[in-house]
């Protein structure tokens, strides 16, 4: 990385509509007519990000803890204000995991480490931001039809 860090690029195409370019040089639609939403919006980005970035560290970290986790989905929800600039005041971030025999205190301690110490995303939206994170696991049986045995 230089030392002025990463560069990201949005061009403007017509209408509020964006081509956003990415570091890694990979390109994006950007829509931010509410009502046409051909594209996603960048508050709407916003919370991808911050659900792909926890979503890397948790699935990393339960890999490591060698956790056998079959499916996992994040949802993410955000709060705005109502005047402008109409920032995210909260967001709350739920992780589902299935799994067979999921550990709930290596569930917890993945997500925390995401929370307080590897996650980016949600480092450079706090201290502004509220994120509030909880999790469910689902255990995932066996399907005999598919071979599988416990």
């Amino acid at each position: 990385m230089s030392a002025d860090g990463v560069k990201a690029t949005v061009q403007f195409v017509s209408d509020d509509l964006f081509v956003g370019i990415t570091p890694s040089g990979h390109s994006i639609t950007l829509d931010t007519d509410s009502s046409r939403s051909i594209a996603p919006s960048p508050t709407e980005l916003l919370l991808l990000a911050a659900g792909a970035c926890t979503a890397t560290d948790v699935a990393s970290i339960l890999t490591k803890k060698r956790q056998q986790v079959t499916r996992y989905v994040i949802e993410v929800s955000g709060v705005r204000r109502d005047d402008f600039p109409r920032k995210f005041t909260s967001m709350k971030v739920h992780h589902i995991l299935t799994g067979r025999n999921l550990s709930q205190h290596a569930v917890a301690q993945a997500i925390e480490l995401s929370d307080t110490k590897y996650c980016s995303v949600a480092a450079s939206l706090r201290p502004g931001v509220e994120i509030q994170t909880s999790f469910e696991i689902i255990e995932d049986t066996p399907d005999p039809t598919r071979g599988e045995v416990d």
